[in-house]
């Protein structure tokens, strides 16, 4: 047998052995996790994405701001409605007269649209067109005149009127206009106790709208082009201007004058205010047109010759409004269109939002001084 010092070397040795082959042992592991001895960094570990988590989107675009949308206005006046859509009703237009013993008039301050022309005799009568205000008195009305027809036309709506002669209420007609006439019975029309016949006949305008004929009750196309607001208009490029003397005839001198406080132009028949139903007339635009006069070869009940405006045609005229004035250049291509305005430029007129006075001035019988 070994002795006994041997043997306890021997399970030394065994010892160590063993110790050897555990220290290599864990050697190997650290060098396949790829780490060395001594190393503080944990081992990298791959984890696969979890289907159940969503990706995160990229934000949203945000929208660009919606515009405005634009103001509802009335076709005849550029002005806004302050409704969603225009009220669908035909404009009306009523023959108004204007001789000495006519005045004062009733409701002629709140049309839209008046046209002033030279009638027999050199007297003046009106076409006020009725659009986005419909009063219930009116007048003194009158009977149609043969230029009438190519005024109402473009608007497609109604005429009222008392009477005329046959030829005449035949053009209305064929013009496609309706007419309101009160000497064939239609509702609307009333005699006043105030004033001796024939200049004493007034008319309901909204009881005139409510006879338009099928097809009828919408608005009417705009006449003219307006600017979106006061002060935006052509003649903000025009020379100041605070009266227009306007001649039509050696009957009729109608005349226009700047008010700053109204912001429009305060009318006068000479050196007389123009006066309806108490206030002074006034436009917040003033059309001064040159046209051509006609004899049509017929005469009224006096026997004095009818004259007639030619509308069909092209001529100059003069814009006033917002205190100023500009040259501008007038045609109107057929009986049935408007009449385009154009500056000296040759660009589309734009009227300041509101209502609207055209004078057609007699080629050589009239005149009109802007001092």
């Amino acid at each position: 047998m070994p002795a006994p010092h041997a043997r306890r070397a021997a399970r030394r040795g065994t010892l160590r052995a063993r110790g050897a082959v555990a220290v290599a042992a864990a050697l190997a592991l650290l060098a396949s996790a790829g780490c060395s001895p001594g190393a503080d960094q944990a081992p990298t570990v791959t984890v696969a994405p979890d289907p159940a988590v969503p990706k995160s989107a990229p934000p949203e675009p945000v929208p660009p701001p919606k515009p405005k949308p634009k103001p509802v206005v009335w076709p005849l006046t550029g002005g806004k409605t302050g409704t969603k859509k225009v009220p669908r009703r035909a404009s009306v237009a009523v023959k108004i007269e204007n001789s000495p013993v006519s005045r004062p008039h009733t409701g002629l301050h709140r049309a839209d649209i008046v046209w002033e022309q030279v009638v027999e005799g050199g007297i003046s009568r009106f076409v006020a067109v009725y659009h986005s205000d419909l009063p219930k008195a009116v007048g003194p009305v009158r009977s149609v005149r043969p230029m009438d027809p190519a005024i109402v036309a473009p608007m497609r709506g109604i005429l009222a009127y008392t009477g005329g002669q046959p030829p005449f209420i035949r053009d209305v007609t064929e013009a496609n206009v309706q007419s309101v006439l009160m000497d064939r019975g239609s509702p609307g029309f009333h005699r006043s106790g105030a004033r001796l016949a024939p200049h004493n006949v007034y008319g309901n305008v909204r009881t005139f709208a409510a006879q338009a004929g099928k097809g009828r009750a919408k608005p009417p196309p705009a006449q003219f082009h307006y600017a979106r607001s006061y002060g935006k208009g052509s003649t903000s490029e025009g020379r100041k201007v605070r009266t227009a003397d306007v001649r039509l005839s050696a009957a009729q001198r109608t005349v226009w004058t700047w008010s700053t406080t109204a912001k429009k132009y305060a009318r006068s028949d000479g050196g007389t205010p123009s006066v309806s139903s108490g206030r002074r007339v006034a436009a917040r635009n003033v059309l001064l047109m040159s046209t051509r006069v006609v004899n049509t070869g017929y005469r009224d009940p006096g026997g004095a010759p009818v004259p007639k405006t030619q509308m069909v045609g092209k001529g100059k005229g003069v814009l006033l409004s917002a205190g100023r004035a500009i040259p501008v250049t007038w045609k109107k291509k057929s009986e049935r269109e408007p009449v385009r305005l154009r500056t000296g430029g040759g660009d589309p007129v734009l009227l300041n939002p509101g209502n609207l006075w055209v004078e057609l001035v007699p080629r050589g019988d009239g005149s009109w001084r802007l001092p």
